[in-house]
This record gives structure tokens, sequence and C-alpha cells, in this order.
């Protein structure tokens, strides 16, 4: 059904995807490349919100090169849109680029699109095939895919441990266990998310910035705070530049005042709690995921982490094992329950495993999330 050209113009665009990895949100990361007589004429990536779109920039590109996309092939990582939104349609502009045919690496999962780009492009006359390369342009949508297929981000939650899993030692000191070169891998990863996330613990006890620092990105994530009873002090770097985000169980008379003292500092503070008087996990998900957030980063402490992984809030595990050895009675990954019997364990999938300078950096999916989500609904 694919040609060999047809893999190496698809690989080009998914390449071209890649290149939005920083500044698309809360759209997805496309790339487009149009080839006519074998050669490309005209190549593109989706720009920040409100901006051209893929296949617009191609197309673009294409006329100041000098070339006219009637008659080309366009390779698009993901189904053309076709709805009006902050853009139009980009289906409508490829037809009337009368473009000859359309081969897109997968399905959007938008139920505002969903095939129905496809539809109107054969509509029109072109040949249209879908499904190359399809694995690869879900994985660098992950977070697309899971807002809109589940209501909720792609959860990312980032550790960093000594080799028989401690996150620090007896007194807290915890800086640095690992090196240098997982420390900025790290903020790589900070960088493409959306949004990370922490709790009041972790705020207490290292008073972190929570920005990206260690790696160039055009934008600083959304940064979000759980903090039940609503006790962040207002001298907290997490304060400091854009106002973060905070969930809280609830306002009363005893946070009231601090409450409005957050408030004048431009901080939204969200109440969301559950039966437990803690905030409802699940829920802020789906808060986040109103809000267009694609990819969650967590970076909070043992006891929050394992909260968000026995409500079934984490889709896969960043951990950073460093070459060391902490001890016992140093603090571990994740506050979670032992099971009763070794069948009912926590199952992850491990999605891929490197070396980070003298680290290792282990990707693992919790196992009901080894797969990426379906784009079905």
């Amino acid at each position: 059904m694919f040609s060999e050209a047809d893999f190496i113009h698809m690989q080009r665009a998914l390449t071209l995807a890649a290149r939005g990895m920083y500044t698309t949100t809360p759209n997805p990361r496309v790339g487009c490349v149009l080839v006519k007589d074998g050669v490309a004429i005209g190549e593109g990536f989706t720009q920040p919100a409100g901006q051209d779109h893929a296949e617009v920039q191609a197309m673009k590109d294409a006329r100041r090169r000098g070339h006219d996309p009637q008659g080309a092939t366009a390779y698009v990582s993901l189904e053309p849109c076709s709805h009006f939104g902050r853009t139009p349609p980009c289906a409508h502009a490829l037809i009337d680029a009368r473009v000859k045919r359309v081969i897109a690496a997968m399905e959007d999962p938008n139920p505002q699109v969903s095939g129905r780009g496809l539809a109107m492009l054969r509509d029109a006359g072109i040949d249209v095939r879908c499904g190359l390369l399809a694995h690869e342009a879900r994985e660098l949508n992950i977070g697309f895919v899971s807002r809109m297929t589940r209501k909720r981000p792609w959860v990312r939650m980032k550790v960093a441990a000594s080799l028989d899993g401690r996150t620090a030692l007896p007194s807290g000191e915890s800086q640095w266990i690992t090196g240098e070169a997982a420390r900025a891998d790290g903020h790589a990863w900070r960088a493409r998310a959306c949004a990370i996330l922490t709790g009041i613990g972790t705020v207490r006890e290292d008073d972190p910035q929570l920005t990206v620092r260690d790696f160039a990105t055009p934008r600083q994530p959304l940064r979000v705070l759980i903090d039940s009873r609503l006790d962040v002090p207002l001298t907290a770097r997490l304060l400091d530049g854009v106002p973060p985000l905070v969930f809280c169980a609830g306002i009363d008379e005893r946070n009231a005042a601090h409450a409005e003292a957050l408030a004048a500092r431009g901080v939204e503070v969200v109440p969301l709690a559950n039966s437990h008087g803690k905030v409802d996990l699940p829920a802020m998900l789906k808060v986040l995921g109103e809000r267009g957030i694609n990819e969650l980063h967590v970076e909070a402490g043992h006891k929050l982490n394992g909260s968000l992984i026995r409500e079934g809030c984490v889709d896969e595990l960043l951990v950073y094992l460093a070459p060391s050895l902490l001890g016992a009675g140093s603090a571990g990954m994740f506050d979670v329950v032992a099971p009763a019997a070794l069948e009912a364990r926590t199952r992850l999938v491990f999605h891929s495993i490197d070396r980070v300078g003298d680290d290792l950096r282990i990707l693992a999916r919790l196992q009901a999330q080894s797969q990426t989500p379906s784009t079905e609904h």
C-alpha cells in the first residue's frame, strides 16, 4: 500500500512535527511535506496556537520556492482538520490547492475531526490513504490523543533515585542524587509538558521553582500545586513569575484570608475535594484536560506519588537511577501499600531504557496504559 518513498517522506513529516514539541500546545504536533514528481517542494510544521497549521506552512513554503502545490502529494503526520477553530480547515486549503494525493499517518482523535477531514478530501476527488507510521505519530502526540479520547492529560511521573530506589536521605537531603546530564535531561522532559505538578510537601521541603532552566525552551509550562489545606507560604518560589494553579480541598474561615492573599498575587485557587477531605485527583485531571493540558509532568514526593498511582492517575514513570545506594530509612519513590499477593502487584511495561551520563533513564508505563490511548470513540 505504501512505497519506500512514502515511508521516507512521512518520516520527514514526523521529524518536522517534532519541531513543534515545545510550542504547539494545546494543538497537536503535526508536520507536512509536499512532494511533486518525486521531489519535496514544501515543508511545514504546526505553529503556536492561532497561527498556521503544518499544511498551510508547507504550501506557503512551496510557493516561496516557486512551486505550485497543484498535483502534489501531501504527507501529513495527522489527518488535516475539517473544522473552523482559530484557523480555517486545512482540508479546505489542500482542496483549494488542488493536491492530487494525501497520505496521513493517523486519523485525528479530536471528535470535531475524527475522519471528517479525510472524507472531505475523498469527496473532492483526492486520493487519500491513512495509517503510515501511525504508531510513531501517536507517540509524538500521546498527550493530545489522551485529552481527546479520555478527557484528561497523559500523566508522566518523574523520579530520581539511587539504585536501591531511594530519593532522599533520612535527613531529607536529596540534591543531587543523579548527575548533571540526567538533571538536564529531566528539564527537557519538563519543557515538552504543558504543565508541571507538585505537592505542598515538596514545596515545604525543597522550595522548588518548578521551571525549565537547563534546557532552551520558548515557553514555560503551567505550574500546578496540590495543597489540600492551602498552606503554601507566600514566600514560596513557586509563586514567583507567572502565577501557578493551586488545587485545594476547600476554602473556609481557616484559610479564606490566605486564599485572598494568593488571589492578590494572581494565583488561581480551585477547591476540589473528595470524600476524604483531600484534593480529588481524578477530577483534577479532568479540569486540566478542559484547560487544554495534553501532557502533565509530575515531580512530587513519595506520598503524592503514591496517591496518584493508587487512584489511577499515572500513565508512565520517568525514572532516573543513579549508581549509588542510600540504604534503609531513606525515602522511597512511591508510598503505596504492599499487595496481599504477588499477583496483585502493580505491573509495568518497560518502554525504553537508556544511559544518560552516569545514570540510567527508564521510561515505564503502567500496564493498563502500556499502549497509547485509543483513537476510537
